[in-house]
C-alpha cells in the first residue's frame, strides 16, 4: 500500500495546527458529587486513586514513622502516583480520655516497643512527645503540604487488627461499638478537621459485620452518623460502607438512604481475592471472573447506574507476585475497575507494622513499600495500576469525543500504534489508540476507515480497510467477557493476544471454560469508554473532527498515513 499525504490533508496541517496540552489543572477543593462522579469545586471530575495508611493498631500512631520521616513517606506516595490517602483511626482515639491523653512515647512504652521509640525519635522527633491525636494531625498536615488528599476512615473502636465476627467492633451494639459514642466520635473528628482543606472525606465505619448486623439498624445509625458528620463539617464527602465486611450494598437498590443534604454521598465497597476463598485457584478463571464480577455488580456495582459514586476503598494483593489466587483475581478486578472507571484505595501503603496481632515488626506483603519503608516492594505493580490512577472520563474531561480504548489488565497497558504500517503494540494508556466499536462488532480506528483484523492464528493482528468479513468482527466472549474473539475466513475462532514483545497477535482462545490449570491473562482485554485525548508525546495526528463532520468523510480509496 502506498505512502503519501494527499494535498487535502497537507492543507489541514496548514490551516489547523494543533498542539494537545495535558497540563494537569489545579484541583479546586472541597469535593462534591455529580451523579456517579466525584468532582471539584469547578465541576471537573476528581478520581480518587488512594492508598491506605494504617493508624488504628494498638500504638494508635501512623505506621512507618519509626522507619522514615513522615514528609519522605508523603513524597513517596506522590511519586507512586497516588493522589490521596485513606487514613485509618480507631474511635477510642477521640472518645477515650485515657488513650487520647497519651503521648506517642507513652503509647509505645506501655506496649514495650522501645525500638520503635528510638526510630521515631530519630526520624520524626517533633511528634515523640505530643499526644496521639496531635501526631495524627501532623501526618494529615504532611500529606497536605504534598498535595495529597485525605479520607479519614473510622476503622474500628478499640485499637487493634481488623477484622473478625467476634472482635466486639463489628456492628452497632457490639461490646466496643456503642452507637451514641460512635456518633460523638464522628462529630468530634469532623469538627477537628473542619477547615483542613486536604481532608476531603470521612468514611463512617469500616467493614460492618457479625451476627448482629441487619438492614434496619444500618439505616437507623448510618443515616444519623452521616447527618452528624455533615453538620459538623459540610465540606467533606460522607462515605458509607455496607454489610458483610463491606461487600454488600444491595439493600440500597430498593431503599435509598434518606439524608437532609445532597452532593456529598459516596458509597464504598471492598473486594479482595480472598473474599471468595481459593476459588480463583480451584475454578476456571474465566468462569470465576464472570461469576464474581456479576455478583459484585448485583451487590454494589449497580450504584453507579443509580447515580452514586462507588469507591472501592480496599483492594490489594500479595506484592511478591507468588499468590496465584491473588494474581488471577487482580486481572479480573483491574478489568472491572477500568471498565467502570471506579475510584479506589489500595491496601496498603504499610511495609511493616510496629505491632500486629502480637508480632513486633511484622512484614506486610500486601504493602507497596518494603519492610524499611524506603523503596517500593514491587515496582512493576505500581506501573501496572498507573493507568487507573487517572480518569478515563467524567465531567470536565471531554477532551475528545467518546471512544473506546483497548485495555490489557495483565500489564495495565493499552493498544497503541506508531503508524498504520507498524504493528499494534501495548503501550501507555495515555498514548492509547481511539477506537469505535460498532453494532456490527467492528473495531475501527476512530477518524479513519481502518478496522482491526485477524489474519491467521499465531500472526500479528493488523489494520485493514475491508471490514465486512468475519475476520473484522470482534466479540467479547467467555463468562468473563474479557476475550476479544474473531472468526477467520476458514471458520476458526481466534482471540486477541499479546506476545513476549508486547505485540498484538491472534491465537487460539484459551481457558474459555472448565480448565482451572491454565491462565488466560494474556488474552484478557476490556473495551473502556474514554473521552481523554492522547498525551502530547504522541508523534502522529488525528483527524477526528474532520471525519466526524456530516458529509465530510474522505473517499474510501484514500490511504491516510500517520506521520
Amino acid at each position: 500500500m502506498g505512502s503519501f499525504i494527499s494535498s487535502s490533508i497537507l492543507l489541514l496541517f496548514l490551516l489547523f495546527p494543533t498542539i494537545i496540552q495535558h497540563a494537569k489543572p489545579a484541583m479546586s477543593l472541597p469535593l462534591s458529587t455529580n451523579s456517579r462522579w466525584i468532582v471539584d469545586e469547578e465541576g471537573r471530575r476528581v478520581k480518587l486513586a488512594c492508598v491506605n495508611w494504617v493508624s488504628h493498631l494498638e500504638p494508635v500512631v501512623a505506621e512507618g514513622l519509626s522507619k522514615q520521616p513522615m514528609d519522605m513517606i508523603s513524597k513517596r506516595i506522590v511519586t507512586m502516583g497516588f493522589n490521596c490517602v485513606r487514613f485509618t483511626w480507631p474511635l477510642f482515639l477521640i472518645t477515650n480520655d485515657s488513650l487520647a491523653s497519651l503521648t506517642v512515647r507513652q503509647s509505645f512504652q506501655r506496649l514495650g516497643l522501645l525500638e520503635s521509640i528510638a526510630g521515631i525519635q530519630s526520624n520524626n522527633p517533633s511528634i515523640i512527645d505530643v499526644s496521639l491525636i496531635k501526631a495524627y494531625q501532623a501526618v494529615v498536615s504532611s500529606l497536605g503540604k504534598n498535595d495529597v488528599m485525605v479520607i479519614l476512615d473510622n476503622h474500628l473502636s478499640k485499637p487493634g487488627w481488623c477484622c473478625s465476627d467476634f472482635d466486639g467492633n463489628g456492628f452497632f451494639g457490639d461490646q466496643y461499638f456503642n452507637p451514641d459514642l460512635w456518633i460523638t466520635g464522628l462529630t468530634r473528628m469532623a469538627t477537628l478537621f473542619n477547615g483542613v482543606t486536604n481532608v476531603v472525606g470521612m468514611s463512617l465505619r469500616n467493614e460492618l459485620r457479625g451476627h448482629k448486623q441487619n438492614v434496619n439498624d444500618w439505616y437507623r445509625y448510618m443515616q444519623k452518623g452521616a447527618e452528624a458528620v455533615h453538620s459538623a463539617n459540610p465540606d467533606v464527602l460522607v462515605i458509607l460502607s455496607g454489610l458483610s465486611y463491606d461487600s454488600d450494598l444491595s439493600f440500597i437498590q430498593n431503599r435509598p438512604a434518606q439524608l437532609s443534604f445532597s452532593g456529598k454521598l459516596v458509597f464504598e465497597v471492598h473486594w479482595y481475592g480472598f473474599s471468595n476463598g481459593q476459588t480463583w485457584v480451584t475454578g476456571n478463571p474465566n468462569q470465576v471472573c464472570g461469576r464474581v464480577a456479576k455478583d459484585m455488580m448485583r451487590r454494589s456495582g449497580f450504584l453507579v447506574d443509580q447515580g452514586y459514586p462507588l469507591f472501592v476503598s480496599e483492594y490489594g494483593v500479595d506484592q511478591r507476585g507468588t499468590n496465584v489466587n491473588d494474581n488471577r483475581y487482580l486481572n479480573c478486578f483491574l478489568g472491572v475497575a477500568a471498565e467502570l472507571d471506579l475510584d479506589w484505595a489500595l491496601w496498603t501503603l504499610v511495609g511493616s507494622y510496629y505491632l500486629r496481632e502480637g508480632v513486633i515488626g511484622l512484614n506486610e506483603y500486601y504493602g507497596v513499600l518494603n519492610y524499611n519503608w524506603c523503596e517500593t516492594r514491587n515496582s512493576s505493580f505500581i506501573k501496572r495500576i498507573s493507568a487507573l490512577q487517572s480518569p478515563f472520563r467524567g465531567p470536565g474531561l471531554s477532551e475528545t469525543k467518546l471512544h473506546k480504548v483497548i485495555f490489557h489488565p495483565s500489564t495495565g497497558l493499552c493498544v497503541i500504534r506508531k503508524s498504520f504500517l507498524d504493528p499494534l503494540l501495548l503501550g501507555p494508556c495515555a498514548n492509547s489508540e481511539s477506537w469505535s466499536y460498532s453494532s456490527d462488532k467492528t473495531l475501527v480506528v476512530k477518524g479513519t476507515y481502518f478496522c482491526l483484523q485477524a489474519d491467521e492464528s499465531g500472526t500479528l493482528a493488523k489494520l485493514g480497510i475491508f471490514c465486512s468479513d468475519s475476520n473484522s468482527k470482534w466479540e467479547m466472549i467467555a463468562d468473563s467477557k474479557m476475550h476479544l474473539s474473531s472468526k477467520l475466513r476458514n471458520g476458526k475462532s481466534i482471540c486477541l493476544d499479546v506476545d513476549s514483545s508486547n505485540a498484538i497477535v491472534t491465537n487460539s482462545c484459551k481457558c474459555i471454560s472448565k480448565d482451572n490449570t491454565c491462565d488466560p491473562a494474556s488474552q484478557w482485554f476490556k473495551l473502556v469508554d474514554s473521552t481523554r485525548s492522547r498525551s502530547e508525546e504522541q508523534s502522529f495526528l488525528h483527524f477526528d473532527s474532520i471525519f466526524d463532520l456530516p458529509g465530510k468523510g474522505f473517499p474510501s480509496n484514500l490511504l491516510v498515513v500517520s506521520i
